[in-house]
C-alpha cells in the first residue's frame, strides 16, 4: 500500500553519520562494523531502496542544527549562525540527491499530485525518485525572522519551533517556559508564508502558547500518547484533543522508549520489552477513540533518528517493513478505507486542504 512517512530524518544520516543512502541497509551496515562512534551503527534501517521496497513513495524529510549556550549538556552548535549554515548544507544535499534522480521535492499541490500519479501508475518503484517535503526540526537556525522567507524560498514548507531543550523560539522536550515575542513573531511568519506548524516537541507551555498564536495549518509529524506512557515528550489527552479540533494528523512515532513505559536506553531490549509495531498501533487508536473516527493519526516514524534496531519494534528490520502495519488494523476492526487513510490518506487530505489555499 502507498505509505506516507512524515518525519525521516534522511540528511542527518547522510552527512553527519555519513550514510550514503542509496546503498541497501545491508550495505550499510556492512560499511559500519566495529564502529563505535554512535549506538546505532550497523543498525540502520532506512534506504532509498528500503523506502521504495516499502512503497513509502512521499516522507516529511528534516533539517536540523540546534544552538546551544556554553552550558548546554546537549549536542549543537555555537551560534545560530553556524546551525544555519549546517542547514544549508542539508539543503545541498537533498539538491544533490534530486540532481542523480534519486529525490523530488514536493512544496505545493501542482507537485503533489503529479508525484502521487508517478507512484500509483502501477509500474516497479525500482527507479522512482522519493518525494520529500522539506521540514525544519527546532527553528534554532533561523538567524533572523526574514530567514524564514529565505528558507520557503528552497521550499521549508513545515517548522517545528523547538527541538530537546530550551531553543531561540519556544521551549521543547525537556524544557519548560513559553515562547515570546520571538516565538509568536515566528508564528506570525509561519502564518504569512502558510507554512505549516509542527507541534512535535514543544514542551507544554510552549505548546498552549503556540495553539493561542497561531491560526494556520498545524501538524504532529512524530509523536505518541502521554495517558500510556508517561513523558513530557508525548502529549496530553487534551493536547491531543486540541490538535484533533484543528484538524491535525499526528503520525506515530516509533523511537521504543516512547512506545513502552520503563525504556532504559542502551539497556533495554525491545523483545524482552515487548516492543512490536502492534504497540504503536496502542497508540494510534488511543487517538483514535479520543476522536471518534480513524481521521487524525498517520505514520511518523523518526526511524533511524539517532536510533536503529537496537531501540525500535523488535519486528522491524528495514523501513519496508512499515506494510505489515495494514494487517495489524484489520485485526484491530479498521477498515480499508480507515487503514488507506492511516498509511496515506490523512497525511494527503491534509496537504489538499492547506496547500489549496
Amino acid at each position: 500500500m502507498f505509505t506516507i512517512d512524515a518525519h525521516l530524518d534522511l540528511s542527518m544520516n547522510a552527512m553527519e553519520w555519513n550514510r550514503d543512502l542509496r546503498l541497501s541497509v545491508a550495505e550499510i551496515r556492512e560499511r559500519e562494523k566495529g564502529m563505535t562512534d554512535k549506538p546505532d551503527r550497523a543498525k540502520g534501517t532506512v534506504t532509498f531502496p528500503a523506502l521504495r521496497a516499502g512503497n513509502i513513495g512521499l516522507v516529511v524529510a528534516t533539517q536540523i542544527a540546534r544552538f546551544v549556550k556554553p552550558d548546554s549538556t546537549l549536542p549543537g552548535w555555537a551560534s545560530p549562525e553556524q546551525a544555519w549554515a549546517q542547514t544549508q548544507g542539508q539543503v545541498a544535499w537533498y539538491k544533490s540527491m534530486e540532481e542523480c534522480g534519486e529525490m523530488v521535492q514536493i512544496n505545493n499541490l501542482e507537485s503533489l499530485e503529479k508525484h502521487l500519479l508517478l507512484w500509483n501508475n502501477g509500474t516497479p518503484n525500482d527507479n522512482k525518485p522519493i518525494g520529500y517535503i522539506l521540514s525544519l526540526e527546532g527553528a534554532d537556525s533561523l538567524v533572523t525572522i526574514n530567514h524564514v522567507e529565505k528558507a520557503y524560498q528552497y521550499g521549508l514548507r513545515a517548522i517545528g519551533p523547538a527541538h530537546y531543550g530550551p531553543g531561540r523560539y519556544a521551549q521543547g522536550t525537556d524544557a519548560t517556559g513559553f515562547m515570546g515575542k520571538a516565538g509568536q513573531d515566528l508564528l506570525k511568519e509561519m502564518e504569512r508564508l502558510n507554512i505549516i506548524l509542527d507541534a512535535t516537541h514543544l514542551c507544554d507551555d510552549s505548546f498552549w502558547e503556540a495553539m493561542n498564536h497561531f491560526n494556520g495549518a498545524v501538524w504532529a509529524s512524530h509523536n505518541l500518547c502521554r495517558s500510556l506512557v508517561n513523558h513530557n515528550r508525548q502529549f496530553s489527552d487534551e493536547q491531543i484533543s486540541e490538535l484533533i479540533s484543528r484538524d491535525a494528523v499526528i503520525g506515530g512515532a516509533l523511537d521504543a522508549w516512547m512506545m513502552v513505559p520503563n525504556w532504559v536506553r542502551g539497556k533495554s531490549n525491545p523483545k524482552e520489552m515487548n516492543c512490536n509495531l502492534a504497540v504503536m498501533v496502542d497508540h494510534l487508536d488511543h487517538i483514535c477513540q479520543l476522536a471518534g473516527n480513524a481521521l487524525h493519526v498517520g505514520i511518523g516514524s523518526d526511524l533511524d533518528g539517532a536510533f536503529g534496531t537496537e531501540q525500535g519494534p523488535y519486528d522491524l528490520d528495514t523501513i519496508a517493513d512499515l506494510q505489515t502495519i495494514p494487517s495489524i488494523l484489520e485485526k484491530r476492526g479498521y477498515t480499508q478505507t480507515d487503514i488507506e487513510n492511516i498509511m496515506h490518506g490523512n497525511w494527503l487530505r491534509f496537504l489538499r486542504k492547506n496547500w489549496a489555499k
